[in-house]
């Protein structure tokens, strides 16, 4: 039986340096390992051996049928690699000093967007700043005067981790660090908190052609003594100016939100059907554009800040819906569609 099993072996390494591709590797391994094969055949046929030759027997066996699914593994990964090397060899080659083609990308018109008001703003002394989509409760809801069961939470039903983290729900999870970070120049120094922060927030809720579970938020603040209403309407008035590059019809109607008091919305007449009424604005005329208003004073107190001495503003505005304003985006689902046809249209210069 050793004899078998060494005529075996003999077999396996003979056809293993024959086999060329990984089709024909992975019949010999059906045929020598597989539950008919034939080093399974061995094992079957220790039943006609004495009792004192099985053991030795078995072990030989089980020897061979290591070294098997070794070689077998390693001729895997050299067909592979050979595999790989023909493909490779078989592209086109490309000249990288040859010009670019002239079809060039584009951007997305969310990103045109927040660039342009990134540059408006800044333009009026505010900074940018970054910041995580993966936030802890504390940062999304309880620093801006949302505690744990608050109703309000309701309108925000978002993405949970396993881990009690969450997709960051609205830009405003942003506003502690912010207060926290620029709060002792505006203490020691008198600068002004004014900074913007744009980034991407999730909820769960049904999508329809001015609502996504995906969206791209702008938040902005500004702290200092005696802010007022004034001031954000100035900012928003002046931002939406130059974004459309003509005076647009607002409106400053009451709002709650938790952390500001008083709150409001800031809506803009629909550019898409000149506030006649469409889908996009639920036949209204208008559309809901920038929750606004001056910071709550325990959302200041969270912050370091102290509202007796200290009030400033905070708006949450909506990049998305100023990018279908400002270019006649029907479908708020057509910005998340992947479809090129769709987004490369767009240009800094519109």
């Amino acid at each position: 039986m050793d004899d078998k099993i060494l005529h075996l072996k003999e077999e396996i390494e003979r056809e293993l340096s024959a086999a060329s591709d990984l089709s024909s590797l992975d019949q010999l391994r059906v045929s020598y390992l597989g539950k008919k094969g034939s080093i399974t055949a061995l094992l079957k046929g220790m039943k006609d051996l004495a009792a004192d030759q099985k053991k030795a027997f078995g072990a030989d066996v089980n020897k061979l049928k290591e070294y098997a699914m070794t070689k077998v593994e390693e001729k895997t990964q050299e067909l592979k690699k050979k595999q790989i090397e023909l493909e490779i060899a078989a592209m086109p080659r490309f000249d990288i000093s040859s010009p670019a083609a002239n079809e060039m990308g584009s951007y997305h018109p969310i990103t045109l967007v927040q660039r342009q008001c990134e540059t408006i703003f800044k333009s009026m002394g505010f900074t940018v700043e970054d910041y995580p989509e993966v936030v802890t409760d504390y940062e999304c809801f309880e620093s801006v005067n949302i505690p744990k069961h608050h109703p309000a939470r309701d309108m925000q039903d978002t993405y949970y981790l396993e881990n009690g983290q969450l997709l960051k729900s609205q830009t405003s999870a942003a506003q502690n660090a912010i207060l926290r970070k620029y709060g002792p120049g505006l203490k020691e120094n008198g600068v002004p908190i004014k900074a913007i922060f744009p980034g991407r927030c999730f909820r769960n809720e049904a999508t329809d052609a001015c609502h996504e579970n995906t969206f791209f938020q702008m938040e902005g603040m500004m702290v200092d003594k005696n802010i007022s209403i004034s001031n954000l309407i100035y900012f928003m008035k002046t931002m939406l100016s130059e974004v459309f590059r003509k005076d647009i019809k607002v409106r400053l109607r009451p709002g709650f939100f938790p952390f500001v008091e008083p709150g409001f919305e800031l809506d803009i007449s629909c550019l898409i059907c000149g506030g006649e009424g469409c889908p996009s604005c639920k036949h209204s005329g208008w559309l809901e554009l920038c929750p606004c208003g001056m910071i709550h004073p325990n959302v200041l107190r969270e912050g370091g800040i102290d509202p007796d001495e200290y009030t400033g503003f905070a708006f949450g505005l909506g990049l998305t819906r100023l990018a279908m304003m400002k270019y006649g985006i029907k479908d708020i689902r057509d910005l998340n569609s992947g479809s090129l046809k769709a987004l490369s249209q767009f240009t800094d210069d519109e």
